[in-house]
């Protein structure tokens, strides 16, 4: 009772401050820090919401996880801690089933083409929109970590066979098929994998190429491998329902214009980062090793239970779960011949 009045009553002040004609500010938690390429983005989303209802409606950031940490981001967007916020939808497997699309070890490692296929999902699938409002959540826009990458200090993953023994932070369903592949798995964040790496807590870490020059990984880093299979694409921007729905049709239409540009921008960004990194990498003379073609045959043998896994619980949230994955393998396709024949949406013409 006392998170539905808290709700109730935060979104009756943003209707009060409508009804008044004051401008209405939407607080956001991100825990990430005030920098990289996510922080990047999320300024934009900031100054596009602006721009889009006219000053009529501003977002004010927390950053760092100051307001709550990264695994009680659902319960806590819902409960009305903070009106909206960046979500992680590994760390919540049942709330976040529909998201969790966007991570399985589908092969895909373009950023944007991931992010335009589950955005188009999140927003167009009613029964997915009817999932996340009996949450009282409502999706806005999406990031993505790009491709699965894996850095290692002291060890090289040149081969899967070399994932034998090593100590190895990973995240989902990779995490899951490193373990199956004979990696020993840890607990941790990838905030925290910097020391980990440093101290021995860990051999290898599941990465993104841009976190590289971000948390300066590359300071760490003996070797760096490309798995380049698929992505961690649950991770985006969820919403408080009940402040969502005290907001005017104008407001609401600002904010989800400016969350439908989020992939294009984010995705320009995330490419730019990606190769800067890489090039840090080169520069420093970091090896950087590929997965053969018979290795990324056998990785995707191991993803498939996983795959299977996630089918059988979104039937079960009352999700078509086969549906779905048909549905993100299309889109990542469409997507895939868009790029391919007119370019990126940032690239001139």
């Amino acid at each position: 009772m006392c998170k539905l009045a808290t709700t109730a009553a935060t979104a009756a002040l943003f209707l009060v401050a409508g009804a008044a004609g004051a401008e209405t500010t939407l607080f956001y938690s991100e825990g990430g820090p005030n920098r990289g390429v996510r922080a990047e983005a999320t300024k934009w989303l900031i100054d596009e919401v602006a721009r889009q209802s006219d000053g009529d409606l501003s977002i004010d950031v927390t950053w760092g996880g100051a307001l709550f940490s990264d695994k009680v981001a659902v319960q806590s967007i819902r409960d009305g801690v903070a009106d909206m916020g960046t979500v992680i939808g590994a760390y919540f497997p049942q709330d976040m089933i529909a998201y969790g699309l966007a991570d399985l070890p589908i092969p895909n490692s373009d950023p944007w083409v991931g992010m335009r296929a589950i955005d188009e999902i999140m927003r167009s699938d009613e029964k997915i929109v009817q999932n996340l409002a009996a949450q009282n959540l409502v999706y806005v826009g999406t990031y993505t970590t790009s491709a699965v990458q894996v850095g290692c200090k002291g060890k090289a993953i040149k081969t899967l066979d070399d994932l034998a023994g090593v100590k190895v932070r990973g995240v989902g369903a990779y995490g899951k098929m490193f373990h199956d592949l004979g990696a020993t798995p840890v607990d941790m964040s990838v905030y925290e994998a910097y020391q980990g790496l440093e101290t021995g807590v860990i051999d290898c870490t599941q990465t993104y190429t841009y976190l590289i020059h971000a948390l300066k990984f590359n300071e760490v880093f003996d070797s760096f491998t490309e798995i380049d299979f698929g992505q961690i694409g649950s991770l985006g921007i969820i919403m408080n329902k009940s402040v969502f729905d005290g907001l005017t049709p104008e407001q609401q239409d600002a904010l989800m214009t400016a969350g439908r540009g989020l992939a294009d921008e984010y995705g320009r960004l995330v490419t730019s980062a990606n190769a800067q990194s890489l090039q840090i990498l080169a520069d420093q003379g970091t090896p950087v090793y590929k997965l053969s073609d018979e290795d990324r045959v056998r990785f995707a043998a191991a993803g498939e239970p996983y795959i299977a896994d996630w089918i059988a619980r979104a039937d079960a949230a009352g999700l078509d779960g086969q549906a779905l994955v048909d549905r993100y393998i299309e889109l990542v396709g469409t997507y895939a011949k868009q790029r391919d024949e007119q370019g990126y949406p940032w690239e001139p013409k």
